[in-house]
C-alpha cells in the first residue's frame, strides 16, 4: 500500500472511497487507519484543514468543496458551487479565528497511565489515534484533580508534569486519580510546543475563556454546550511505555516464579 501519499492526493483518495462529504478530522483518521500516510506528525487534522484550506484559495480550481463548517466533499459530485480565486473559502478565517488564552487540553487523564518518579513524569498524549505522541511536561495553564467524578482541587502551573508530581507526594496523595488541563501553549505539526503567548488578550475573550473552563471542567448538568469561542484541541492520553513494559516484567516473573514451584 502507498506510504506517504503528498497530502492532497491523500485527502482526494479518501473523498473519492467515501459515499459523500467527512469533517476534516474525520478524513485525517481515515489516511491514518487506511496507511496512505506513515508520517502524520502530531497534529494530522490541523494538516488536512490546512490543506483543504489552502487548496480552496489557490488559483485554480480546487477538487475540493465546502459543504458546511469543517465538512468537505468532492467538487466533481457536490452540488454547492466551488469557491475560485474570486470566491475565497472562509476556512483560513475559521482556523485564525481567535482561541481564548486555552490551545489545547486533555479531559479526565488517569493517575495510574503515568509514572511519577523523581524525574520529570511523561504526560502523554494524541491528537486522534495513530498520531504521534505528544509530552505535555511542560505545559503551562491550569488543571483539576478529581476523585472519582469529583473535583477536588484546582492550580496553576507553568510546568504541568512538575507540578502533578508533587501532589503524588503532598497531602493531596491519595485524594485524587484523575485530573484535567489546559494549557495555554499550542501543539505545532512536530509535536513541540509552542511558546507562551504573549499578553493583551481582551477582556471578553478573558470571561469567554474562564466561563468556558468551568464547563468543561465542572460540567455542570443545566449547562447544554461549551462556552463561547472554546476552540482548543482536545489531546487523548496515551499511556507511558514504561507502564506497559513493568506490567510486562510482572507477567513473566509471576510466570517464572510458577514454573519454579
Amino acid at each position: 500500500m502507498a506510504r506517504n501519499m503528498a497530502w492532497h492526493a491523500a485527502i482526494v483518495k479518501v473523498l473519492g472511497e467515501a459515499d459523500g462529504p467527512m469533517h476534516y478530522s474525520a478524513i485525517s483518521q481515515a489516511i491514518i487507519d487506511r496507511g496512505y500516510r506513515k508520517d502524520v506528525g502530531a497534529t494530522p487534522s490541523a494538516t488536512v484543514s490546512a490543506t483543504l484550506s489552502g487548496s480552496l484559495r489557490g488559483d485554480g480550481l480546487s477538487p475540493f468543496v465546502k459543504v458546511s463548517r469543517g465538512v468537505y466533499d468532492l467538487a466533481k459530485r457536490a452540488e454547492t458551487p466551488v469557491p475560485g480565486p474570486d470566491v475565497p473559502a472562509d476556512e483560513a478565517a475559521e482556523d485564525a479565528e481567535e482561541m481564548g488564552l486555552i490551545n489545547a487540553f486533555g479531559m479526565f487523564w488517569s493517575r495510574e497511565r503515568v509514572v511519577w518518579e523523581p524525574r520529570m513524569p511523561r504526560l502523554l498524549g494524541v491528537q486522534q489515534s495513530g498520531s504521534a505522541e505528544v509530552n505535555f511536561t511542560e505545559q503551562a495553564g491550569v488543571y483539576i484533580l478529581y476523585d472519582g467524578s469529583r473535583a477536588v482541587y484546582v492550580g496553576r502551573t507553568t510546568r504541568l508534569g512538575q507540578r502533578l508530581f508533587e501532589h503524588t507526594r503532598d497531602r493531596l496523595t491519595g485524594r485524587w486519580d484523575r485530573f484535567s488541563w489546559f494549557g495555554v501553549r499550542a501543539v505545532q505539526p512536530d509535536g513541540q510546543l509552542s511558546v507562551v503567548p504573549a499578553s493583551g488578550i481582551a477582556v471578553g475573550t478573558l470571561i469567554a475563556t474562564m466561563e468556558a473552563l468551568l464547563i468543561e471542567g465542572l460540567e455542570p448538568p443545566q449547562n447544554r454546550r461549551q462556552g463561547d469561542g472554546f476552540n482548543a484541541v482536545e489531546f487523548m492520553q496515551a499511556t507511558d511505555p514504561e507502564i506497559t513494559q513493568q506490567r510486562e516484567r510482572r507477567v513473566l516473573d509471576q510466570l517464572a516464579q510458577r514454573a519454579g514451584l
